[in-house]
């Protein structure tokens, strides 16, 4: 096969595989805050986002992790120069980065499942932000490779991930002042029914 098609179809799959990943930490947000609902509701939602998930994880997100590490080690093969770049050594330090957290989604999964929950929405909201980091690290690397001065790059990662935190942070604030805008309004009505 053509250096291109492999390549092409490794993009591909690195496509596939951080949307699975990106989706998983949002669904994995939505279980965990349906476990403060009402029942039948709380019931009706985690056992749904159990079948997402599980669709998911087992028919998107593990085929494509298999299929884009099978393409890039073809593209290795074909052109082994690839490893003596530094740009790639740090470029495959982040994708070894990337398989930790993959594997650490897998056992947040595996909890969930069992309708284990061990971690806060804020707290899956800030590892849900591990993969953004990971990707712009990553495409910025592949496209300036040795042209990267390695400081500023670093610099610029650690910033991109600060103001993730700031982000999502604010994000709860927002969350937060309406949720207490909706409950002091059904106080407001539950007073005005209670004086009729």
């Amino acid at each position: 096969m053509d250096f291109y098609y492999v390549k092409a179809l490794h993009i591909i799959f690195i496509v596939t595989w951080f949307a699975g990943l990106f989706y998983i930490g949002r669904l994995f947000i939505y279980h965990v805050e349906a476990e403060k609902k009402e029942e039948p509701a709380k019931s009706i939602l985690q056992t749904q986002y159990k079948l997402m998930s599980k669709r998911l994880w087992y028919i998107i997100t593990w085929p494509s992790l298999f299929l884009a590490s099978f393409f890039a080690f073809w593209l290795l093969y074909k052109d082994p120069t690839y490893l003596e770049m530094p740009w790639m050594h740090v470029k495959l330090a982040f994708v070894l980065a990337l398989y930790f957290y993959h594997g650490f989604c897998h056992k947040i999964y595996k909890e969930l499942q069992r309708d284990e929950i061990n971690y806060s929405s804020t707290k899956l909201r800030i590892l849900n932000e591990a993969p953004t980091v990971i990707l712009f690290a990553v495409v910025f690397l592949v496209v300036l490779k040795d042209t990267i001065n390695w400081i500023w790059g670093v610099v610029g990662i650690i910033l991109f991930g600060v103001l993730l935190m700031i982000g999502i942070r604010f994000y709860k604030k927002i969350r937060a002042k309406k949720s207490w805008d909706k409950f002091e309004k059904e106080l407001i009505k539950e007073d005005k029914k209670s004086e009729v």
